[in-house]
C-alpha cells in the first residue's frame, strides 16, 4: 500500500489514449500540431495570453524558468527548504551557469515579502556581491501548504517593486488550486508570476510537464535554451497530447480534488498527530519510531520524517489522484488504532 511518494502513481487512462491518439506521422520536435496548440489551451484556461512550452521533467522545468530571468552573475531567492535547493542536485546553479539560491526562512516552507526583504535589503548594490533577480516560489510547499492569491500577489507586488523575476514552482499546482477553489490565475498572472512550472507528472501525466509564461518574452529565450540543454525531443507531440489530455477538460484539478479527499481522510485520523495543515496531498504526521515500524509491517509504504522539535518521529504519506480507497481507509484506521 503505496504512500511514499506521487512520482510514482498510475498514469491516467486519458493520458494513454492521447498518447495512443499521438501515434502517427506529424511533424518533428515542436512543430506538430499537437505541441500549436498549448499556448490557445493555456491561454483558455488563465483567461490570459500566455505562451506554453513543454518539457520533460520538474527539474528542467524549473531550471530552465530561473535561466530565463537570472543571468550567471544573479541570484534567485528561494526557501531553504525548496526543492530547487534541496532535491535537484545543483541543476539550478548548472541552467543558470553559476546563479545563486539566495536562501530565506518561512512556515511550512512558505516564503513572506518580510522573509525576503530579509535576504536581499542587506545586499550592497556593488559587483561585490550577488545580485537578486527573481524569486521562486512553490505551489504547494515541500510541507504541503498553498499560497492564496493574496499571499502570492503580496510577493508579486514586492518582485514588480524590485525589478524581480517571480517563478512558482507547480509540481503540485492542481493540488493547491484544488485546495483553494480559486481560479488558477488568481495565483498566478494576476498574481504577478512571471513563469509557472506546470506539474502533470505527478498528477496523472507520464512524462511531460508545461512551462507556461505570462511573459511571452520570456518563452522566446527559453525555446533556444531548451534545445541547448537536450530537452527538445524529437517526438515533442507524445509530451504536448500527455498536457492536453490533462488540461482540455480540467482533468489536471479532477485529480488534484481526488489526491487531496485522500489525503483528508487520513488527515482527519492523525489528529493531534499532524504538525502541518493538510492543503495538498501530503500529510506530516508524528509517529515514534516504533509506531513506524508497525505500520510499515501492516504493508504501508511511506518515507520516514525529520521530526519536529521535542516530537520522537515523524512520516511523511503521500496521496495521489489513483490512491486506492481502501488502502486509504486501511491507513487512516491503523493510524487511529496507534
Amino acid at each position: 500500500m503505496k504512500f511514499f511518494s506521487d512520482n510514482a502513481a498510475a498514469v491516467h487512462p486519458r493520458v494513454w489514449q492521447a498518447l495512443h491518439d499521438a501515434d502517427h506521422a506529424d511533424a518533428a520536435y515542436d512543430g506538430d500540431a499537437m505541441s500549436a496548440r498549448l499556448d490557445d489551451a493555456f491561454s483558455t484556461l488563465f483567461g490570459t495570453e500566455c505562451t506554453a512550452l513543454w518539457v520533460a521533467t520538474g527539474t528542467a522545468a524549473n531550471c530552465l524558468a530561473l535561466a530565463a530571468m537570472v543571468p550567471p552573475h544573479g541570484g534567485v531567492v528561494c526557501h531553504r527548504e525548496a526543492h530547487i535547493e534541496v532535491d535537484e542536485g545543483g541543476a539550478p546553479g548548472f541552467f543558470t551557469h553559476g546563479a545563486k539560491l539566495l536562501l530565506a526562512d518561512g512556515e511550512g516552507a512558505k516564503l513572506t515579502p518580510d522573509a525576503i526583504r530579509a535576504v536581499i535589503d542587506p545586499i550592497r548594490n556593488d559587483v561585490h556581491q550577488v545580485q537578486p533577480h527573481a524569486i521562486s516560489i512553490t505551489q504547494a510547499t515541500e510541507y504541503g501548504r498553498a499560497y492564496a492569491p493574496r499571499e502570492v500577489a503580496a510577493i508579486g507586488s514586492l518582485a514588480a517593486e524590485r525589478d524581480l523575476g517571480l517563478h512558482m514552482d507547480g509540481a503540485r499546482f492542481a493540488n493547491a488550486v484544488a485546495h483553494l477553489g480559486c481560479h488558477p490565475a488568481e495565483v498566478t498572472a494576476q498574481a504577478g508570476v512571471s513563469i509557472l512550472s506546470f506539474g502533470f507528472v505527478k498528477n496523472g501525466g507520464m512524462n511531460a510537464e508545461a512551462l507556461v509564461f505570462f511573459d511571452p518574452q520570456l518563452a522566446d529565450v527559453v525555446r533556444y535554451r531548451r534545445k541547448r540543454a537536450g530537452h527538445l525531443q524529437s517526438k515533442g507531440r507524445y509530451l504536448a497530447a500527455q498536457v492536453l489530455a490533462m488540461v482540455e477538460g480540467d482533468l489536471w484539478l479532477e485529480n488534484g480534488r481526488a489526491a487531496n479527499a485522500a489525503a483528508q481522510e487520513i488527515a482527519a485520523a492523525c489528529g493531534s498527530r499532524l504538525f502541518h495543515p493538510v492543503e495538498a496531498n501530503e500529510v506530516f504526521v508524528v509517529l515514534s519510531p516504533a509506531e513506524q515500524a508497525a505500520l510499515h509491517a501492516q504493508g504501508f509504504d511511506f518515507y520516514d520524517w525529520p521530526a519536529p522539535a521535542g516530537a520522537p518521529g515523524a512520516a511523511r504519506l503521500v496521496t495521489a489522484w489513483n490512491s486506492d480507497p481502501a488502502h486509504v481507509g486501511a491507513l487512516a484506521r491503523a493510524i487511529a488504532a496507534l
